[in-house]
């Protein structure tokens, strides 16, 4: 196959065509960028080129920068590596070039691709292609002076709204705002942008530098309005994210100082920020969801994955109705079963509703929700499940009942059918103890709402077949899911990971720490909502379902707090009937229920934990220290017992399923920042004050000593035996 490289052909009519060919999507890699200005310098001292058109192979203009070198920057916390595309390619060699530049643009213009086809004197794009600049999704801003062009071309409002939102638009809508010049079929596309580069050689059309324009920007006390604005949405969506307000800060520097300015003050603000906390975490989230498909001994070994048409839902309460939603949704038939008909219809009814919302929304059209709907049939029985592919167990957490119904799924089904339960807490080889279909017995651990939350857990023993693995990752991929594999044992990866976080919650609250107050501290930290306002939103059902759990596998490091009893005899049950920390009113958000600090000041009185009967004096730097580093602890163990593929699995797993704040890399990236040994200090420090709640893993206890990353493979402790807790 050909290496990726930049041609260039020159036409019998003068045009210079230059093409980036670097598949699948012609990623602005550093050898692109020096071919660019090679062929760039080349057409521009040839005598036979008037014109020159840019384009890129394949039906795709270009999908940007390639992010491959943030990794390098953050590895060795050097910026040089990063070439100067912006001012040398950009302004230098395509903007001011002596003769005209045209971008034929098809597919996507992303990133640094559409900034070259900005930096073009024209743009002539094809049918439906993506226009946008998602640079702020890693933590940077636009840096080969995107910052500076797009204003120009489309308007400050519009700009800031593709920028600060990463939102791209097509080639129709930037055809309407100025952003194209031309819309012509693909077929058509490099003839009209040909003919279109020489009639500005020619003088027939315009030879307009962006950079220099100023009709769209305004005056300056209008842009100065919109930009104010901007900057408080920016504080109040993305408080603790650097980019948003950097972003503005150079658009407004190159509305006051002019455009060159501008670029040269984006280009700084680049660099401080490719270096900065938020874009190593985004960077990190962003290559840790490409790694989860890649599991050892799944597919590496050759295997193919079987279609997967037909799949039956057993039961049809609210996980099984959103997992029927998910699947529906996606084209997959699905046969949804329930012990009678009140249930069954209840179930339909629910799924029924979800794909409306999901219409009124936006997210489906009518006829794709119809189409959905059709997919769907109810059963009381099992005589639909002679031709199913995969079937997903979602009933009550109730051992003897899951085993029943494995029991008689191993007779009704097919014996290519892959046997899923979607327990969130029950060992999968009790579930199929019973049976002889052990190889295809699998975990599809979805997170509520099923039809909504991007993560699927998928769990697999240590009979679980390969095949069996393979193609439930490609279901979940159908149905729009991350799926990350990891290994069987009470809570999985991300329940297991962060058990620890409601407990610690409530230890604080019975060491006298002010219950609103641990809400906002972990709120503002970035997760949408703090401990108790989660527990709230699940029902204490849930809480008191799961700790048992948690208390008899972990009895070591489980505190039985006397709360949540309390406040289910006060007849509080969270969100589920209004009442809980909180009180839950239609149409407004959640209030703090001060009523319930006089059952909390009960709870500590029989807990008895505060020292000398007084509250601890905390700072809400030590709050949110001492509810997420037992998380990272527990974290420590799940790594160490091999829980999950790789450390990054646990960081994706965490964003998607705990709505751990992406832009700090996720739970396991988030502690390597902070450090080992300060964990470790600070666990130690607290499990003398308060217990063995706190003690710290043996994992954890050596990757402090010896300053190894907490994420680095179990390789890297190679001169000692690996620790087992």
């Amino acid at each position: 196959m050909a290496k990726p490289h930049v041609s260039m052909e020159v036409g019998s009519d003068g045009v210079a065509v230059i093409a980036i060919f670097n598949p699948p999507v012609n990623a602005l890699a550093i050898p692109i960028i020096n071919g660019l200005k090679e062929k760039f310098e080349e057409a521009t001292r040839r005598n036979d080129v008037k014109a020159i058109v840019l384009t890129g192979k394949g039906g795709r203009f270009s999908g940007g920068f390639d992010i491959n070198v943030f990794q390098k920057v953050h590895a060795t916390g050097d910026v040089s590596v990063m070439p100067d595309v912006s001012v040398d390619l950009v302004v230098n060699t395509i903007e001011d070039c002596k003769k005209p530049v045209v971008a034929a643009v098809e597919g996507l213009a992303l990133g640094g691709g559409l900034e070259l086809a900005l930096g073009s004197h024209a743009r002539v794009a094809a049918p439906r292609t993506q226009l946008g600049l998602p640079e702020l999704t890693l933590g940077v801003i636009p840096g080969f002076g995107g910052t500076q062009r797009l204003p120009r071309l489309v308007g400050l409002p519009k700009a800031i709204e593709m920028m600060l939102l990463s939102k791209p638009i097509l080639s129709e809508e930037g055809q309407k705002l100025g952003l194209i010049d031309a819309l012509v079929s693909s077929e058509e596309l490099l003839n009209v942008s040909r003919q279109w580069a020489l009639d500005i050689a020619e003088r027939r059309k315009p030879w307009v530098r962006s950079l220099h324009k100023t009709d769209k920007i305004g005056s300056l006390s209008e842009a100065r309005q919109v930009l104010k604005a901007a900057r408080l949405q920016a504080k109040k969506t993305a408080p603790n994210m650097p980019q948003h307000l950097g972003c503005l800060d150079v658009i407004e520097d190159g509305i006051i100082h002019g455009g060159y300015n501008g670029v040269l003050k984006e280009a700084r603000v680049f660099k401080e920020l490719v270096l900065s906390e938020t874009s190593r975490g985004l960077v990190h989230v962003f290559f840790g969801q490409r790694a989860i498909s890649k599991v050892p001994g799944v597919t590496d070994v050759g295997l193919k994955p079987r279609q997967i048409k037909k799949v039956a839902v057993i039961g049809g309460g609210l996980m099984g109705s959103g997992i029927a939603t998910a699947l529906i949704t996606s084209n997959i038939y699905v046969v949804l079963k329930e012990v009678n008909s009140d249930y069954l219809l209840k179930g339909t009814k629910t799924i029924e509703g979800n794909i409306r919302n999901l219409e009124t929304r936006g997210k489906l059209t009518k006829d794709k929700a119809n189409k959905a709907l059709s997919m769907l049939k109810g059963a009381l029985d099992y005589s639909d499940f002679n031709d199913v592919d995969m079937v997903i167990e979602a009933v009550i957490e109730n051992i003897p009942l899951k085993q029943k119904i494995f029991g008689e799924l191993e007779k009704v089904c097919p014996g290519h059918c892959i046997l899923a339960t979607n327990t969130s807490t029950i060992d999968l080889n009790v579930i199929g103890e019973k049976t002889n279909s052990q190889d295809r017995i699998i975990g599809a651990h979805f997170f509520s709402p099923a039809h909504i939350m991007p993560l699927l857990e998928i769990v697999r023993t240590n009979k679980t077949s390969a095949q069996a693995i393979l193609d439930l990752m490609i279901v979940g991929k159908a149905i729009k899911k991350a799926p990350v594999v990891v290994g069987n044992c009470t809570g999985f990866a991300v329940n297991r990971t962060f058990f620890p976080y409601s407990q610690s919650a409530h230890i604080l609250i019975h060491l006298g720490v002010d219950v609103f107050r641990i809400d906002r501290v972990i709120s503002s930290f970035g997760l949408p909502m703090g401990p108790f306002q989660l527990q709230d939103l699940a029902g204490y059902g849930v809480a008191v379902a799961v700790s048992k759990e948690f208390n008899s596998a972990f009895p070591d490091r489980t505190f039985k707090t006397p709360l949540i009893d309390l406040l289910i005899k006060n007849g509080r049950n969270g969100k589920n009937n209004g009442r809980g920390y909180y009180v839950y009113e239609k149409g407004s958000k959640p209030k703090p229920d001060f009523s319930v600090l006089p059952i909390i000041e009960e709870s500590r009185r029989v807990a008895n934990m505060m020292p000398n009967g007084k509250p601890i004096n905390v700072t809400d730097q030590d709050i949110l220290e001492m509810i997420l580093f037992p998380v990272v602890n527990e974290a420590c163990r799940v790594l160490d017992e091999d829980v999950v593929v790789r450390a990054s699995d646990l960081d994706i797993a965490s964003v998607l399923g705990m709505s751990f704040p992406s832009y700090r890399g996720g739970i396991v990236f988030w502690a390597d920042l902070v450090g080992a040994k300060h964990v470790y200090d600070r666990l130690s420090r607290w499990s003398e004050l308060y217990g063995g709640f706190f003690k710290p893993s043996s994992y954890l206890e050596v990757r402090a000593a010896r300053g190894i990353p907490l994420s680095a493979p179990a390789s890297s402790l190679t001169s000692s035996p690996k620790s087992r807790l």
